[in-house]
């Protein structure tokens, strides 16, 4: 009377675990995932995005995301061509093109890469000169990229940009950048200073020419400047009249101040 139950308990459980076998074989990969399926350790295939089916304890999938991915470079101390210390990080953007070079030929290929592009970036730097580093990064980014990505390609991964963020350098050299900056703004202006001169004084000296050359030009200046004074009664005016017009008046005051004409004896 009692087996029936029991029977029944041994059926019902049979098939919960046969479900659950079977549930743990189904997998999901989202849009941007691809499942690598290996099958007793041989790779046999890519599966996803989407609902796909592996067998439970024959088959394993490792996933693999494909978006563009962003990993910094950590802070590295370099030292240029011309021996100035810097200390340099960066950020580097690739993705997996292929994802099964990518699980097969390469044991963390997020580690690989992180690893690979610190040491192309010391390598580069070390072989510029500090005012190139500074002037020339993006150049600077696409030779660190053209390196990672000729060993990268290997292992199914596709770099899409290398940066060079921030150049820190020490706090003497930032002081002697400065002073020097600071004396090359004032070497330019004081060429430029000397180069408005240089022109106003060939200017100055044309115009003389043309006032040479023009007897009334001078008192048409004259007027243009006393019309340029204005109305206001805060101006005053003084005019500059050559010493020999005094000396004439002078003269003429003592030859003919008394109404007398004086006749040489």
């Amino acid at each position: 009377m009692t087996t029936y139950p029991i029977f029944g308990t041994m059926i019902f459980g049979l098939v919960v675990l046969v479900a659950l076998f079977i549930s743990s074989g189904i997998k999901i990969a989202a849009q941007w995932e691809k499942a690598v399926v290996f099958r007793l350790g041989k790779f046999i295939s890519i599966k996803g995005p989407g609902l796909f089916f592996i067998i439970p304890l024959i088959d394993e999938a490792k996933f693999v995301d494909t978006r563009v991915l962003t990993m910094d470079i950590p802070k590295q101390q370099v030292i240029t061509k011309d021996n100035v210390p810097a200390s340099i990080n960066g950020v580097l953007y690739f993705w997996v093109e292929s994802p099964e070079h990518a699980v097969i030929k390469v044991q963390n290929y997020r580690y690989a890469m992180s690893q690979y592009a610190q040491a192309a970036l010391r390598d580069v730097i070390g072989g510029v000169s500090f005012d190139d580093l500074l002037a020339e990064r993006e150049q600077i980014g696409k030779s660190i990229e053209q390196i990672v990505e000729k060993e990268s390609k290997e292992w199914g991964l596709k770099v899409t940009q290398i940066r060079i963020m921030d150049v820190d350098i020490p706090e003497d050299l930032k002081k002697m950048m400065s002073r020097q900056a600071s004396a090359e703004r004032e070497k330019r202006a004081t060429i430029t200073k000397a180069e408005g001169d240089k022109l106003a004084a060939i200017n100055l000296s044309s115009a003389a020419k043309t006032m040479l050359e023009s007897p009334g030009a001078m008192q048409l200046r004259t007027l243009q400047t006393l019309d340029g004074l204005g109305n206001a009664s805060s101006n005053t005016v003084i005019f500059a009249l050559p010493v020999e017009l005094f000396e004439l008046a002078k003269r003429f005051s003592k030859e003919y101040g008394d109404g007398k004409i004086k006749t040489p004896s």
